[in-house]
């Protein structure tokens, strides 16, 4: 089974939004960023947003809902999860970086 991190997470039924102390020393932008994509999916299609790094340090949105929860909106979850990932591939690719040098102990690629 892979081992995944959850970076950040938010939950339309809870009407919270979680981000792992572990990445505190994230910018304060980018923090803020993610908390607004997050809520906003919540709030736009329902359910729980997680995004989080798998073992090997790739950045995956994860959508998951309640069974009786009839309001959630499955296609709308679907085209979202595709607009989030293209809008802010840069965002992701920074991330990735950022953990794969810092969690997994990674060099730096050269430029």
């Amino acid at each position: 089974m892979e081992e995944e991190i959850v970076l950040c997470a938010a939950s339309s039924y809870e009407r919270k939004f979680y981000l792992n102390p572990e990445f505190d020393a994230l910018p304060e932008s980018i923090r803020q960023e993610l908390q607004i994509m997050c809520v906003m999916y919540t709030e736009d299609v329902g359910g729980v947003l997680m995004v989080v790094f798998d073992e090997e340090g790739r950045l995956e949105l994860k959508v998951d809902r309640e069974e009786d929860d009839f309001l959630f909106d499955e296609i709308g979850s679907v085209l979202k999860i595709k607009q989030i990932q293209q809008e802010r591939r840069e965002l992701f690719e920074s991330l990735e970086l950022f953990f794969r040098v810092f969690y997994l102990g990674e060099e730096l690629p050269e430029a």
